[in-house]
């Protein structure tokens, strides 16, 4: 299982994507910008800032595997939403171990 002290801190999400594996599931952590309707964007200043959590099989890394083959969900650029991001990968994980044990072996 992921755990919270495998992820690295907020103020170094700010700076920096992160990366990890886990038992063949390669993932991702990264703060990214998204666009709100036109009337809020005016009030925040062009949109807000969210955590991209990204999950793929192994053993490639992000940008040498097909956008099809990554499962992304958003997550408020927190605390909380750094392990409601971990929940999400070990969720993944948990529901097809054999997925990602195969992309393991393949490495």
């Amino acid at each position: 299982m992921i755990e919270r002290r495998d992820v690295l801190s907020v103020a170094y999400l700010k700076k920096a994507v992160f990366t990890g594996s886990y038992e063949g599931m390669r993932f991702r952590f990264a703060v990214v910008r998204r666009k709100l309707p036109d009337a809020e964007q005016e009030e925040t200043g062009g949109g807000e800032q969210v955590l991209e959590v990204t999950a793929w099989e192994g053993p490639y890394a992000y940008d040498a595997t097909a956008e099809e083959k990554k499962q992304r969900r958003d997550f408020a650029f927190s605390e909380e939403g750094i392990c409601e991001g971990i929940h999400f990968l070990n969720a993944l994980w948990e529901e097809d171990p054999g997925k990602w044990q195969a992309a393991k072996a393949a490495w």
